[in-house]
């Protein structure tokens, strides 16, 4: 689509670059959030460097794992900052984990923490997606509708536009969402967003044309959305209860 911005001799990759100007529009929304739980903005950088650094090199050794054949005529995409070249299962996993280990050697708090990083995860998921558009991967079914968009040889659903759009509408809550809420719970702007970002995955595999197959049937990203799902339900749950037990969760 618009992999590259040429600028005189110099060729810069726009997937890369859309991701870093998502990061720092997301750390702005989150330093707010982030003073208000505790946190102090040099800790919330720290927090989303080694997460994100996780998260890219889990990410890209598990897609290295899955489809080794990708890097052997060509091994410098292992130093590509395009997003489709990245597992993202896997990354969100070693990013959170990191997140969690370096959270506890800190002694901050687990779910004010995440509740304080929400606003980069939602605004890192939409600039994933205007990635991906620019880069022309996690591409769409083949449509016939007028909206379609010319990639891979064929008339395709703007998957990833609709990704955008959703994305957005799950910011607008993330971002309104603790204007509403006078008193909650550490952790419910997490599980929501969480909830809302499950919810609108299992609808988008339904236009996604490369998803992967589990017994040449079920797709992977819903089975993973639907697990999601659930968790962040029960976690909603537990936490609006009326008697949960959070005091060692939230230390």
């Amino acid at each position: 689509m618009f992999p590259t911005l040429q600028i005189g001799p110099i060729a810069l990759q726009v997937p890369g670059l859309v991701l870093i100007l998502g990061l720092w529009l997301g750390l702005t929304l989150a330093e707010r959030r982030a003073l208000r739980a505790g946190l102090h903005p040099s800790s919330l950088y720290n927090l989303t460097f080694l997460g994100l650094l996780a998260g890219v090199l889990g990410g890209r050794l598990a897609y290295v794992l899955t489809y080794p054949e990708a890097f052997m005529a060509d091994p410098s995409g292992l130093l590509s900052l395009n997003p489709g070249l990245l597992d993202p299962a896997a990354g969100a996993a070693c990013g959170l984990i990191a997140v969690l280990i370096f959270g506890r050697r800190k002694k901050l708090s687990f779910w004010p923490v995440l509740d304080a990083l929400t606003p980069v995860f939602a605004v890192l998921a939409i600039a994933t997606s205007l990635a991906h558009l620019s880069a022309g991967t996690a591409f769409g079914a083949p449509t016939d509708l007028p909206w379609g968009i010319h990639l891979s040889g064929a008339s395709r659903h703007p998957s990833q536009v609709y990704e955008t759009l959703l994305g957005l509408l799950i910011l607008g809550v993330v971002v309104l969402l603790p204007g509403r809420l006078r008193f909650h719970s550490p952790g419910v702007f997490f599980f929501t967003f969480l909830a809302l970002t499950a919810a609108a995955r299992l609808f988008l595999e339904a236009f996604r044309g490369d998803s992967t197959l589990i017994f040449d049937r079920f797709r992977l990203a819903q089975i993973i959305a639907w697990v999601l799902l659930a968790i962040s339900l029960w976690g909603l749950g537990k936490l609006s209860s009326p008697n949960p037990a959070r005091s060692e969760t939230q230390s």
